[in-house]
């Protein structure tokens, strides 16, 4: 996994009675954007050291000069 500082990641739940954690990256440890990211998690604000692992995924959010809209959408 390569990522940004600023870009977010998703740890879907391993366990049944588990939860999804969404956080932002907001620094990178390893080398050309690897692991380990500092992450806060949004929902309890915490902020720790993060090694994904593969039930975890990037959600990138594209520059707004990049977005889809509705009226590039239908060019």
């Amino acid at each position: 996994m390569r990522a940004e500082v600023g870009e977010w990641l998703i740890a879907e739940p391993v366990h049944l009675d588990g939860h999804r954690r969404k956080g932002q990256i907001i620094e990178v440890h390893g080398p050309d954007g690897e692991p380990p990211y500092l992450v806060r998690w949004i929902d309890d604000d915490r902020v720790t050291l993060f090694f994904p692992g593969p039930d975890t995924h990037l959600e990138r959010h594209l520059p707004p000069h990049l977005k889809v809209t509705e009226h590039t959408a239908s060019r």
